[in-house]
């Protein structure tokens, strides 16, 4: 799946993939994105899957929130399947 960013004010929904493939629409979307906004918020509840470039594309945009004393927040709901042992 195509990765899909909406937002509304300071919150970000990203939706569908996030990997090196499509890494340029998720770099183009929040490149700048600390000197317009002093607060943001994105929610990756809808990632259906990330690879190693996703998580670093995350990182650096952490790192430049510490660097500009701005703060991000990443919202994820993990769901675990029950376990054997839980039956």
């Amino acid at each position: 799946m195509e990765l899909q960013i909406t937002n509304y004010n300071n919150s970000f929904k990203i939706k569908g993939t996030l990997n090196k493939l499509n890494l340029r629409t998720f770099n183009s979307h929040f490149s700048n994105i600390f000197e317009k906004l002093d607060d943001v918020l994105i929610n990756i509840e809808n990632v259906e899957s990330i690879d190693r470039a996703g998580v670093m594309a995350l990182a650096r945009l952490h790192n430049e929130s510490i660097n500009k004393a701005k703060r991000l927040s990443i919202v994820c709901l993990l769901y675990t399947s029950p376990s054997p042992r839980d039956s």
